[in-house]
């Protein structure tokens, strides 16, 4: 009996650098996705700042999710990562950071940083599961409404294949 191969895998997703007139469809995630948003101009300073910040795209060449990451010494430190609600669950989070990654050991910087609410299980996971340690705590980091305040996860990724 011949077995056949398994089908090849679609390909990924394209990505692409966003810029000031990608801000309208980022904005209308982030309002979709956290009750506690990015502002518009939160977007404006990181992309006048320099920072990485990168669209993922559908088929249609429409904005399904992004992220934005701020270099330092010897380190990365993702500042957002967001997948449009309707689109999660199908490994768009996992895209995201195979190209932060990327990013990451082209600029030989060894180190990710990020911290997330403590109360996303789901985000926490997905971290974990791609060698993110929980390494601190950050007290009310985040609004959480009703003038109160959430504990952020400070978690870190060591590339070791990326240069020191």
């Amino acid at each position: 009996m011949t077995t056949l191969p398994p089908p090849p895998l679609p390909p990924a997703p394209p990505l692409r650098a966003m810029q000031a007139a990608d801000l309208d469809a980022v904005l209308a995630i982030e309002s979709r996705a956290y009750s506690h948003p990015w502002t518009r101009g939160n977007f404006i300073d990181s992309l006048a700042a320099g920072y990485l910040a990168e669209l993922l795209l559908d088929e249609d060449a429409q904005v399904i999710g992004y992220f934005v990451a701020m270099t330092g010494l010897g380190e990365m430190h993702l500042l957002n990562l967001t997948v449009a609600p309707a689109c999660q669950g199908l490994g768009h989070g996992g895209r995201l950071l195979d190209v932060l990654e990327q990013r990451s050991r082209e600029r030989a910087l060894p180190l990710v940083w990020l911290e997330v609410r403590a109360g996303n299980a789901r985000a926490r996971a997905l971290y974990q599961r791609r060698g993110f340690a929980e390494v601190g705590l950050r007290r009310e980091y985040y609004p959480a409404g009703n003038g109160r305040r959430e504990d952020a996860v400070v978690m870190k990724l060591v590339l070791a294949d990326a240069p020191p």
